[in-house]
């Protein structure tokens, strides 16, 4: 032991203190491609000018995923001669202190204390409160509390300190040249939100939309070319990837002429940033989808009691077509909904989530529970018309207390082989099997009555 250079391990200076036993290769030139689906998935293409030799040979590579996924692996050779890999593995046992010391279980170590004394033994156990050693004679705990720092022999082989990847490769090409590592790995995701601004009437909504990115895969991806997949893609679930840190948040917005460009991909939708992009690890990054539209929008009550007896819901509703300002698929995400006060500044009024909208189709967003508007409903009646049929009577109060008149949806259910025998408003809309809808308009600080009797079998 007396020529082997000793290796200090103290907690918090770990990695500093160590270096991984196998160097990786580092690229002289990296061309990277990340393309993010929504569901904690994206595919790597990380193309490298690499220095290989010729013949057969061991190579490491470093700054990849530490959420990859081995088994999608795949490294390509470019240019003339044959690049064959006939062995791929994925080393990702990092250096821990924990780790060092599973290794040196059985074997001798030196333990420096707050206090300065040592004491040298052979590790029995340990766990996260002690240290057990053997000092011949005797045996003595230590709390890991007390311990200023470990002293090993020297680092123990198999650790690394970044994940890596080992190939045993056959070149027949040239010495220096590019080859393409594709892969597919957990911990980058992305979804979309968007901002729309209400003006003073509520029928023009300003509309704008953001990609949210995550990266949690623990490696960064410097000036990458990014593209992002909305739709939703089929998976066998094996294993999920579980989160390993916390997001430094970090928003960067961009020119809207630098955005995303869309195009349809099979059958989901395909945005590619029109300039590279670093995506660093542990951050969330913001990227403008498309510049702001002003958009042609409606606002309408609810008033549903099989959600909330008393409650009127606020529901924003617009055409995501061209003509009404929009006309693009829109990928799901959170709205969150702004307006004016009569200062000028913009208050949130409420929030909803949308799915993946094709372009012409509408887009309903509910905002929250109107305030001056209020519903009551109470059954009126309940008789039994035959062996086989029943009949129930129903009345639903709608109250507005705001000085301009505003128009309700009534929405009740029914539930069987049902008929309405008779309403009050006369008219009606049956809007599915077990839905009917009334319309009406309440005029400022005033109340309708909305009644109806219904068959049942």
């Amino acid at each position: 032991m007396k020529n082997r250079a000793r290796t200090t391990l103290a907690a918090a200076t770990l990695v500093a203190l160590v270096t991984a036993v196998s160097p990786a290769a580092h690229a002289a030139e990296r061309e990277l491609t990340v393309t993010v689906y929504n569901s904690n998935l994206a595919l790597v293409k990380d193309t490298r000018t690499l220095d290989l030799g010729a013949g057969r040979q061991t190579y490491s590579l470093t700054d990849v995923s530490a959420q990859i996924d081995p088994t999608s692996v795949h490294l390509v050779g470019k240019g003339s001669g044959g690049l064959a890999v006939l062995e791929q593995n994925y080393r990702y046992d990092l250096v821990s202190a924990d780790k060092v010391l599973e290794r040196y279980v059985d074997h001798d170590i030196t333990v420096a204390g707050k206090d300065g004394k040592t004491a040298s033994g052979r590790l029995l156990s340990f766990d996260g409160a002690s240290l057990v050693l053997d000092r011949k004679p005797g045996i003595s705990i230590i709390n890991r509390m007390e311990v200023r720092e470990v002293q090993f022999p020297d680092l123990p082989g198999g650790l690394i300190t970044k994940p890596t990847l080992v190939w045993m490769l056959d070149n027949a090409g040239a010495a220096k040249r590019d080859a393409q590592l594709s892969y597919l790995t957990g911990g980058l995701s992305w979804h979309a939100e968007y901002v729309a601004v209400l003006d003073e009437s509520d029928q023009q909504l300003s509309w704008s939309g953001w990609v949210s990115l995550e990266n949690q895969s623990g490696t960064s991806y410097p000036n990458a070319k990014l593209k992002v997949v909305a739709g939703d893609v089929n998976r066998i679930q094996d294993n999920v990837p579980v989160p390993r840190a916390q997001f430094e948040m970090m928003a960067k917005s961009v020119d809207a002429a630098q955005g995303f460009e869309e195009q349809a991909f099979f059958e989901y939708h395909l945005y590619t940033l029109a300039r590279p992009t670093t995506l660093a690890d542990k951050e969330t990054k913001q990227l403008s989808l498309f510049p702001t539209s002003s958009v042609a929008s409606s606002k309408f009550y609810t008033y549903e009691r099989s959600r909330d007896p008393k409650k009127v819901r606020v529901t924003m509703e617009f055409k995501n077509s061209a003509a009404a300002g929009l006309g693009m698929p829109l990928p799901m995400g959170k709205v969150r909904v702004y307006k004016e006060d009569k200062s000028g500044a913009q208050e949130f009024v409420g929030e909803d989530r949308i799915d993946h909208t094709a372009k012409d189709e509408t887009v309903r967003l509910t905002i929250g529970n109107a305030f001056d508007v209020t519903g009551e409903y109470r059954q009126t009646d309940m008789r039994r018309v035959s062996d086989r049929e029943s009949e129930t009577s129903h009345e639903i109060k709608i109250r507005n207390h705001k000085t301009a008149a505003v128009t309700v949806k009534v929405v009740e259910h029914a539930y069987g082989d049902w008929r309405v025998t008779t309403s009050s408003p006369a008219d009606f809309t049956k809007k599915d099997a077990t839905t009917l809808e009334f319309t009406v308009t309440i005029p400022a600080d005033g109340e309708k009555i909305v009644t109806y009797t219904v068959r049942q079998k």
